[in-house]
């Protein structure tokens, strides 16, 4: 894989790949990320949702919940 991608991550493609990643819920291999990268997933759940809140927020772009009902909100998707 790595020989493949001519060791370039991924996510960040201007550094080598170390580690391989994969899905915690499949176990199925998505590729190769450097440590840092590989870390965040797994401290984001594997969740596109957060990832993007995440991604949102690095940006400047800000987001606010929608209030549906009293004490309920509705995340923007």
């Amino acid at each position: 894989m790595v020989a493949e991608r001519h060791g370039l991550r991924r996510i960040c493609p201007a550094a080598p790949a170390a580690h391989v990643d994969h899905c915690h819920g499949t176990g199925r291999v998505r590729g190769v990320l450097c440590f840092s990268c590989n870390a965040v997933l797994g401290q984001f759940e594997d969740r596109p949702d957060a990832i993007r809140r995440a991604a949102a927020y690095v940006e400047g772009i800000a987001w606010k919940p929608t209030l549906v009902a009293p004490g309920v909100c509705r995340l923007p998707s």
